[in-house]
C-alpha cells in the first residue's frame, strides 16, 4: 500500500501520467479500495511468456475477483452502499473480460505498478538533494519535447483551420463558376430573342458576366495565394516534425538502446518505453493529420486546376511526409527484450518486439507476422547497406515466426518469441588468433504490414544487440568476455560490430565494476585498491599507484587472448572466476564488506603481521580461477617468538558446495579476528549451520568438519581432515560399544608464506 499512498501525492505532468495508466481495462477504484492486496501479490513470479504458467496467473485472476467480493460485502450503511453495488459489479466485470486470457490481467497490473514505481522514483529524485540535477536535467528535456509537441498541434490546428477556409472559398468560386457559365449559355440562348429585347437583356448580362468574371479572376488569384500560404505553412510544420522526430528517434531511442546495451553488462535497467511510445504516437499522429491536410490540398488543387507552381510544391510536400512517417514506423519497429547474447545451440531463449506506433496506426487491425532468422557480422553490414541479403542466414531458429499481438491494456502492439532454439549454426572463416568465441552475430527481426488501408506498405527490419554463439558450456567464460567488450565499447551507428581494440584502463574499470555489482546486487562495487590490484594483475605492474595507470590503454590481447605471465589463463578468465564463485557462493559475505579479495600476498603479509595473533583475512587465489583462499597471522609453532602469515590452499566452488564459508571459518578455532579487528562470529555467526538435530529412527547424521592439522586444538571430536559420524550409540543398535566410520576427504591444508 505504500506505493499507492506515495503515488497519490504526485502532482503535476506526474500524477495525470499516473491516472493515464486507468481506465475501463482497470479502474482506478480497484486500485484504491485493493491497494494493499495488490502491492503484496507476487505478480512478477509469473513468465508471461511461459504458457504453463497461464494457471497460475488464473488464480491471480480469481483471487483478485474474490478480494473484490469480499470488499463488497464488507460494506454497509447508507454511504457503503453504493460502493458495494460498485465493487459487486467490478468483480464481475474482470471475472468476464479477464477469464479467457488471465495473462492479460497479470501484464496490466505489472506495466502499473511498474510505471507507478518509476513516476514515484523520478518524483522522489527530483525533490532530493541526490540526482538532482541530472533530473533536472531530464525534466528539462523531457518540457521541451513536449512544449514542441504543443507548438506543432497549433500549427497542425492553424493549417487544418486554414485548410477549411481555403475549402469553402474554393467551393464559393466553383458556385460563382458555375454562375458565369449559366451567363454564358444564357447569352448564348438570345439568338433566337427578338432584337429589340434581346439587346435589352445582353447588356444587362454582358455587365453582370463581367463583374463575374471580375470577381473570379481576383478569386483565383487570392486562391493561388492561399494554396501558396498553406504550401508554405505545411512546409515549416514539416520542417518542425523532422526536428521533433530527430530529436526523439536520433537522441532519446539511441539513448534507451545504449542504456539496454549496458544493461546486458548489469548496468541500470534501461527503462520503460511508455514515455517514448507516447511521444511516438503523438508525432505518428501529427504526420498523419500533415499527411491528410495535403492529400486534401491536392485534391482541391484536382478539383480545380489553377495557373502557378502549386501541383509540383505538393508532390514534394507529399513525398517529403510520407518520408517522415517511413522513418517513423521503420525506426519503432524495436526490440523491447533481447535474446540472450551468449546463445547456446539447442537451448530455448526467447525475445520480445515491439512496434511503438502500431496501436496508432491501427496496425493490429491486421496483424503482421515477424520472422527471426540469425546472420553473421558480414550479413548485417550488407543489410545497413540496403544490399540484398534474401533467403540468407547462418543458422536455423526453431519456432521463428510470431503474430504481433495488441494489449489494449497497456495499448502496445508486440510479438512474444517465446520458445525459439537455434538448431544449428554456420560459421565463417576466422581471422588470424580469432577464436569462435570472438565471432558476433546478431538476430534480423522482419515483418510486412500496410497502414491506411493498404495506402502505405512498410518493410521493417531491426537487428539485435551482437550474439555469441556456443555449443558448449565450456565456452560461456570467453563468449561473456566479447560480450562484456562489445557492449562496453561500442559506439552509436557504428558498422556491425566493430569495436576498438583498445580502450582506457579506466573506461575498462567502469565495465567491471558495473557487471561486478549486478553480480553481487549490491551497491559495493570495485574500490580504487581493488582496481589498482586489478591493474598490477593486467599489465604486470607493481606500482600501487592509481594515477600510474590512469592514461594507459589495455588491448582485446590482454583482456582475454593472452594469458597473464606464469599463468594458464587470461585476465578476464580469472576476473570472470571470481565473479562465478562470489555469485553462486559468498555474495552476502561480500555485501557484509567481510571479503577483501582483492589482496596479494605480499599485502596480505604486510597487512596480518601488524594485528594480533589470530587475525585473518580472505583474499582471492593468484593461481587458481574461482580461488579464495583465507590468509591469517599465527607464531610458528616449530620456532617458538616467530610470527608467521599461514596461507590456506584456495577453496573453490566445488568445496563450498560441500561445507559454507562461514562453516569451515566456524571449524578452525585459531582464526579469532577479520581483518582489521573484528571477532569472526560477530560477522559469520548469522551464517553458521545450525546443530545437528536429534537421531531419527535409530540413525545419527554424519557431519563434515574442517580442520588444519598444525593448528588444531584439543577437544573431544574425532582426529582433524575426516569425515565423521557421532560416537553415539543407536537405540537399535545390537552392539554395545560406540563405533566410528571415517572417510578421507581433501583438507584445508596450510601453507606458509
Amino acid at each position: 500500500m505504500a506505493m499507492w499512498i506515495q503515488a497519490q501525492q504526485l502532482q503535476g505532468d506526474a500524477l495525470h501520467q499516473m491516472q493515464a495508466l486507468y481506465g475501463q481495462h482497470f479502474p482506478i477504484e480497484v486500485r484504491h479500495y485493493l491497494a494493499q492486496w495488490i502491492e503484496s501479490q507476487p505478480w512478477d513470479s509469473v513468465d508471461l511468456d511461459n504458457p504453463g504458467e497461464e494457471a497460475k496467473a488464473k488464480r491471480l485472476l480469481d483471487s483478485l475477483v474474490a478480494e473484490l467480493q469480499r470488499k463488497a460485502q464488507l460494506q454497509g450503511g447508507e454511504d457503503g452502499f453504493l460502493l458495494k453495488i460498485k465493487l459487486g459489479h467490478l468483480a464481475s466485470q474482470f471475472k468476464s473480460t479477464y477469464d479467457r486470457c488471465p495473462f492479460e490481467l497479470v501484464r496490466c497490473i505489472k506495466h502499473i505498478l511498474q510505471s507507478e514505481q518509476r513516476l514515484v522514483q523520478e518524483a522522489t529524485n527530483a525533490s532530493s538533494g541526490g540526482g538532482g540535477q541530472a533530473m533536472d536535467t531530464l525534466s528539462q528535456r523531457h518540457q521541451q519535447i513536449n512544449q514542441a509537441f504543443e507548438e506543432l498541434r497549433l500549427a497542425t490546428q492553424e493549417t487544418e483551420n486554414e485548410l477549411r477556409k481555403l475549402q469553402h472559398s474554393q467551393e464559393y468560386f466553383i458556385i460563382q463558376y458555375q454562375e458565369n457559365l449559366r451567363i454564358q449559355a444564357q447569352l448564348t440562348s438570345l439568338s433566337s430573342v427578338p432584337p429589340a429585347e434581346r439587346t435589352q437583356r445582353e447588356a444587362a448580362l454582358q455587365t453582370k458576366r463581367a463583374t463575374v468574371e471580375a470577381w473570379l479572376a481576383r478569386e483565383a488569384s487570392t486562391l493561388q495565394k492561399y494554396r501558396l500560404d498553406l504550401a508554405e505553412q505545411h512546409q515549416k510544420t514539416l520542417g518542425l516534425l523532422r526536428k521533433q522526430q530527430t530529436l526523439i528517434l536520433d537522441e532519446e531511442l539511441i539513448q534507451w538502446k545504449r542504456r539496454q546495451q549496458l544493461a546486458g553488462n548489469g548496468g541500470p535497467h534501461e527503462g520503460g518505453l511508455d514515455v517514448l511510445q507516447s511521444w511516438c504516437e503523438k508525432l505518428a499522429d501529427l504526420i498523419w493529420q500533415n499527411r491528410q491536410q495535403i492529400r486534401r490540398c491536392e485534391h482541391l488543387t484536382q478539383q480545380l486546376p489553377l495557373p502557378g507552381s502549386i501541383e509540383e510544391l505538393l508532390n514534394k510536400l507529399n513525398a517529403d511526409i510520407t518520408d517522415i512517417i517511413s522513418a517513423l514506423v521503420t525506426s519503432t519497429f524495436i526490440i523491447e527484450k533481447q535474446p540472450p547474447q551468449v546463445l547456446k545451440t539447442q537451448t530455448k531463449f526467447a525475445a520480445t518486439v515491439r512496434l511503438l506506433v502500431g496501436g496508432k496506426l491501427n496496425v493490429h487491425m491486421n496483424p503482421p507476422q515477424v520472422k527471426a532468422v540469425i546472420v553473421s557480422e558480414q550479413q548485417a553490414k550488407a543489410l545497413l547497406k540496403n544490399e540484398s541479403t534474401h533467403s540468407e542466414s547462418s543458422g536455423e531458429i526453431l519456432n521463428n515466426n510470431c503474430v504481433m499481438e495488441y494489449h489494449q491494456a497497456t495499448g502496445t502492439l508486440s510479438a512474444h518469441f517465446r520458445n525459439m532454439s537455434l538448431k544449428r549454426i554456420k560459421r565463417s572463416d576466422r581471422r588470424g588468433a580469432e577464436s569462435v568465441t570472438e565471432e558476433k552475430f546478431t538476430i534480423l527481426f522482419e515483418s510486412q504490414f500496410s497502414i491506411g488501408g493498404n495506402e502505405l506498405v512498410f518493410h521493417v527490419k531491426t537487428l539485435s544487440l551482437p550474439v555469441v554463439v556456443i555449443v558448449h558450456g565450456s565456452q560461456d567464460n570467453n563468449a561473456t568476455a566479447t560480450v562484456l567488450w562489445d557492449n562496453a565499447f561500442a559506439e552509436p551507428g557504428r558498422v556491425p560490430f566493430l569495436v576498438p581494440d583498445k580502450v582506457l584502463w579506466t573506461q575498462l574499470c567502469e565495465a567491471l565494476d558495473m557487471k561486478y555489482k549486478a553480480e553481487m546486487h549490491s551497491g559495493r562495487g570495485l574500490t580504487e585498491d581493488n582496481l589498482v590490484f586489478l591493474a598490477q594483475k593486467a599489465f604486470s605492474n607493481g606500482s600501487n599507484n592509481p594515477e600510474d595507470y590512469r592514461n594507459m590503454t589495455i588491448s582485446w590481447a590482454q583482456f582475454n587472448r593472452e594469458n597473464l605471465p606464469g599463468r594458464n589463463f587470461t585476465f578476464w578468465q580469472w576476473f570472470d572466476g571470481v565473479v562465478e564463485l562470489m555469485k553462486k557462493h559468498l555474495k552476502p559475505h561480500w555485501n557484509d564488506g567481510a571479503i577483501l579479495g582483492f589482496v596479494n600476498k605480499q599485502q596480505a603479509q604486510d597487512m596480518l603481521l601488524s594485528k594480533p595473533n589470530g587475525t585473518f583475512l580472505l583474499r582471492f587465489s593468484d593461481s587458481e580461477i574461482g580461488g579464495i583462499t583465507i590468509a591469517w597471522v599465527a607464531e610458528n609453532p616449530n620456532k617458538q617468538g616467530e610470527r608467521l602469515v599461514w596461507n590456506l590452499l584456495p577453496y573453490t566452488t566445488k568445496d563450498f558446495s560441500i561445507r559454507s564459508l562461514a562453516d569451515r571459518i566456524s571449524d578452525l578455532n585459531h582464526l579469532l579476528f577479520l581483518y582489521p579487528d573484528r571477532a569472526k562470529d560477530e560477522v559469520f555467526a548469522k551464517y553458521y549451520t545450525p546443530p545437528l538435530s536429534k537421531p531419527v529412527d535409530g540413525y545419527v547424521k554424519p557431519q563434515i568438519k574442517q580442520v588444519v592439522p598444525e593448528f588444531t586444538t584439543p577437544n573431544p571430536e574425532p582426529c582433524a581432515g575426516v569425515t565423521f559420524m557421532d560416537q553415539t550409540a543407536s537405540s537399535s543398535a545390537s552392539h554395545s560399544n560406540n563405533f566410528g566410520v571415517y572417510s578421507s576427504m581433501r583438507c584445508g591444508a596450510a601453507r606458509r608464506r
